[in-house]
């Protein structure tokens, strides 16, 4: 992959086809927690997955519903069980496709710090008894660990966090290209760059958009 011709992910995680830019990092936080009387957790991100099974092993005997794919393979990679994978990636959709189902039950949605969607309004307002605990949160890395992209880059931005710490630590090239993960994450973008948005609301659907702008 060329100087000139580079992906960029602005994450930790690496993949394949594209050049880590970490502008943001994962703190996971330390919680005491006993999770016998829910009768199910939510998770809207991976990342809510995997700082639980730090806290304690015990969530793999309770039903998991998922918000997308990524999130049901780390669940099941984990050992625990998913019974339902919404059909759509956004919060509030998946809300409203798991609120019926869940009228009435103790349910725990395993959560960021900082949450973009309605999902816990949209199930309290169902009837879900809703609980929430923090377990992680998202923070800017320091600008000085970090180089400028090259000119012509294509940046993707896979959330709110990651368009906050890009442009904490970054001014935007006129040759850059941006590509988008969703309707939501480009909704903080700044309203004088142009984007694309990925046809489908995973990071391999930005990087195969992505090779096709170099």
């Amino acid at each position: 992959m060329g100087v000139k011709s580079s992906i960029f992910i602005l994450s930790e995680k690496e993949y394949e086809g594209a050049l880590n830019l970490s502008c943001i990092k994962i703190n996971f936080l330390k919680k005491e927690i006993n999770l016998s009387k829910y009768d199910a957790l939510i998770f809207s991100s991976k990342n809510g997955v995997l700082a639980i099974d730090k806290l304690t092993k015990s969530w793999k005997n309770i039903p998991s519903y998922s918000i997308g794919g990524a999130t049901s393979k780390v669940i099941n990679s984990l050992g625990g069980k998913v019974i339902y994978e919404a059909k759509s990636s956004y919060g509030d959709n998946f809300a409203k496709e798991i609120k019926d189902r869940l009228k009435g039950k103790k349910i725990l949605f395993l959560r960021a710090k900082v949450v973009t969607s309605n999902l816990n309004e949209i199930l309290l307002k169902a009837g879900v008894k809703l609980y929430e605990l923090v377990v992680y949160e998202t923070r800017c890395n320091d600008c000085k660990e970090l180089k400028t992209p090259p000119l012509n880059s294509v940046i993707i931005f896979s959330s709110p966090s990651t368009i906050e710490c890009f442009f904490r630590c970054f001014s935007w090239e006129s040759s850059y290209k941006a590509v988008v993960i969703g309707s939501k994450t480009a909704s903080f973008m700044p309203k004088d760059i142009s984007f694309v948005l990925a046809p489908k609301q995973s990071i391999n659907s930005c990087i195969e958009l992505s090779k096709k702008l170099l």
